[in-house]
């Protein structure tokens, strides 16, 4: 059970427009958002900063960029965040079969070398300590511009936030995250942890 109960999405009135940044990206406002507008500017700042790691104009694909963001949740421990960024990917255009195989993303033909070097940076990245090593960031070079692992690993560390903000509140995770965690993330060990409701 959360730690703060979320408020409804009507109890700000003047964060129509910033919940409506992430209604596109998830199809409803999470209850991370719920919670955090007690501070209202902190609702805005967040979502000026997603709006500009999360870019329609950026040069890595956005769904590809949710995969990176699960990778860091998925080092971090965020339950909540991990199924958020495959609901969010799913979205933004990456296929329900290439979710399904994400225990498998290292032998997968659903995922090419590019994208693995990438996971396995999101992983590092979002590790503590971090485990970015030199060799890592010549694998990301070989595939990946300076331009794109910024994108990268700027959606690490926005989903480092998140990471750190739903686990600190033990955020109750939403019908649609838990349902897709269940059908992808149990396969590997995914139970929801301390945002879902043990039946």
């Amino acid at each position: 059970m959360a730690h703060m109960k979320p408020l409804d999405q009507s109890a700000t009135p003047e964060l129509a427009q910033d919940f409506a940044i992430f209604e596109e990206i998830l199809g409803f406002v999470p209850n991370s958002l719920l919670t955090m507008q007690r501070k209202p500017e902190m609702v805005k700042g967040f979502g000026v900063l997603t709006k500009a790691v999360m870019s329609e104009s950026g040069e890595v694909d956005l769904g590809f960029m949710r995969l990176i963001a699960h990778f860091a949740s998925r080092a971090s421990g965020c339950q909540y965040c991990e199924a958020h960024s495959l609901i969010a990917a799913n979205i933004h255009g990456v296929s329900q079969e290439k979710l399904d195989a994400i225990w498998d993303y290292q032998t997968s033909d659903l995922y090419s070398d590019a994208e693995r070097v990438a996971l396995d940076y999101a992983l590092a990245a979002g590790s503590v300590p971090n485990a970015v090593t030199s060799e890592l960031m010549e694998k990301m070079r070989e595939h990946w511009t300076e331009n794109q692992v910024v994108e990268i690993l700027g959606a690490v560390c926005l989903y480092g936030f998140l990471n750190r903000w739903n686990d600190s509140m033990a955020t109750d995770l939403e019908e649609p995250p838990a349902a897709m965690g269940k059908r992808v993330l149990s396969q590997g060990g995914w139970d929801g942890g301390k945002h879902l409701k043990k039946d």
